[in-house]
């Protein structure tokens, strides 16, 4: 019998989520590496650029990957000859392991959970609760597999509820498209197939768990038939040419991970949960002799990316920009920042409704200001901000009519599209759209020199915020007479692919 002290098992949380905030797994690391070689795309180049050196930057300043740490999922296996020395559940060992995590000095991390989901909405402080999966199996010990979930890629996820004669492949092939750029591609596609409903969900969750191997997948070939579908799936995906950030490109998955399970003769339930650029999961397992040991990677093993401003990009002062220099950006241009920069995203806006609804005047004067879709993270040591990427701008689409006809707002940042009736916006009020790189948030906060709550200071990392920027690199998406290099890239790059002018990612990754 082995016996699992509390202590031992809260501190292994604990440090696990720590260590997944600023490293990413290698093999994710070295495959995104792989495919920044292969990319002919310029704006999916410097996006993967800007992500592989947030990732070494993170790494070796221990700061968080992404300004959004993530809900946090655990996948518990105890072995049925272990006994834990607890006086709480394990679920609630969990809780206070995410709670440490999340609360260190040193490293604190964004929380981001909120309860009362369809009331209040109160944010809980400290990113409890977390999602946990506990499973007995054979054995004398624990096995802990614990991610940290993105908010954009997680809203991507989809479950159908097919016929057995229906094709799985067309069924992605449908989805992956209309779940746009939010989810931070180049990533991971998680699918779970059979059981039921719930059981396919979690499935998929769980699949994301497991290591990058398709290139080695391809190198020996398909054994089976769920082997056969994530080639297929991989390749297929790829050549739709979504690329990174959702710019066009060869690199859309870097692996497509696929768990199954016996299901019903009328059923075929199928899942998909994919993972963002900042994949975060790491696994453990706990024998009784101690806290887990979770080795730190070595450096020489990333990517020898180091990510600069480019001499081509225009460099643009926010505190003196006008309606009328915008019309000349283009979609695909890259900027560089500089000035005074307004934070603002979905309770902001909220709020701002509810004040201009009720005839009420508005703490901050947005005319002819930009505002940065973003909720960062606290500081530490001498930052202004912590890491502060840009969260997915679908979100503020239905305010955005409000926000360009009522306040004088000039332009938005954000990350990934916007809706047609958002796009035709901007196009009626001359308006502009710009992108930053969701997945290299440390690598934003650089840019980031000075940061002062103008308003809304009680609805935290949501408040609206005053940035002084310098030099922060953004990308035109949506350009004042409504063209988005969302819609253009991706159309460009597969047909591209479809005529086999560039090198197969295939036959790269």
């Amino acid at each position: 019998m082995t016996i699992i002290k509390q202590a031992d098992f809260i501190q292994s949380i604990a440090d696990a989520l720590q260590y997944i905030s600023y490293y990413h797994p290698l093999d994710y690391i070295q495959a995104l590496g792989r495919a920044y070689e292969a990319e002919q795309s310029p704006a999916a180049k410097d996006a993967i650029a800007q992500i592989l050196t947030n990732s070494r930057m993170c790494a070796e300043g221990k700061r968080p990957l992404c300004q959004d740490t993530g809900i946090v999922v655990a996948f518990v296996k105890v072995g049925m000859d272990v006994r834990f020395e607890s006086g709480l559940t394990l679920e609630q060992m969990v809780n206070e392991g995410v709670r440490r995590a999340y609360m260190l000095p040193e490293n604190k991390l964004r929380a981001s959970i909120v309860s009362d989901p369809a009331g209040k909405r109160a944010n809980t402080k400290d990113n409890t609760p977390a999602i946990t999966h506990v499973e007995l199996v054979e054995g004398n010990k624990v096995e802990v597999s614990i991610a940290a979930k993105g908010g954009g890629s997680e809203n991507k996820a989809k479950l159908a509820m097919l016929n057995p004669n229906d094709s799985i492949v067309d069924w992605i092939l449908e989805v992956v498209p209309k779940m746009g750029a939010g989810w931070c591609p180049p990533g991971m596609l998680g699918i779970g197939i059979g059981g039921s409903a719930e059981k396919a969900m979690l499935l998929a969750k769980e699949s994301l768990m497991a290591p990058i191997d398709i290139h080695e997948l391809k190198a020996r070939g398909a054994s089976n038939k769920v082997e056969e579908l994530r080639l297929e799936i991989f390749e297929k995906v790829n050549n739709l040419g979504i690329g990174a950030q959702g710019l066009g490109g060869l690199a859309t998955v870097l692996d497509v991970k696929i768990l199954d399970y016996p299901t019903h003769a009328a059923s075929l339930p199928v899942a998909i949960i994919p993972n963002c650029a900042a994949t975060r999961h790491v696994h453990f397992e706990l024998d009784g002799s101690g806290t887990a040991v979770l080795e730190a990677p070595n450096l020489d093993d990333w990517p020898n990316v180091n990510w600069a401003p480019s001499d081509a990009s225009l460099r643009v002062n926010l505190d003196t920009i006008s309606k009328a220099d915008i019309q000349t950006w283009q979609p695909g241009q890259t900027l560089l920042l500089s000035g005074k920069l307004l934070t603002g995203r979905d309770a902001a806006h909220k709020r701002i409704a509810t004040m201009l609804a009720a005839g009420e005047k508005l703490p901050v004067d947005f005319t002819n200001r930009f505002i940065y879709y973003v909720g960062p993270v606290d500081p530490v040591r001498d930052e202004a901000v912590g890491p502060a990427g840009p969260t997915t701008a679908t979100r503020m689409d239905g305010f955005t009519e409000m926000m360009l006809s009522k306040t004088g707002l000039l332009g938005m940042v954000g990350k990934a599209e916007r809706g047609d009736e958002t796009i035709d916006s901007i196009a009626k009020h001359q308006s502009i759209y710009l992108t930053a790189v969701g997945g290299a948030a440390y690598l934003v906060s650089k840019a980031i020199k000075k940061a002062e709550v103008l308003a809304f200071a009680d609805l935290g990392m949501e408040a609206i915020y005053e940035f002084t920027v310098e030099d922060m690199p953004v990308t035109v998406a949506v350009d004042s007479k409504g063209s988005s290099v969302h819609t253009t890239g991706p159309a460009e790059w597969k047909e591209k692919i479809r005529l086999h002018q560039p090198i197969e990612i295939h036959s790269l990754l």
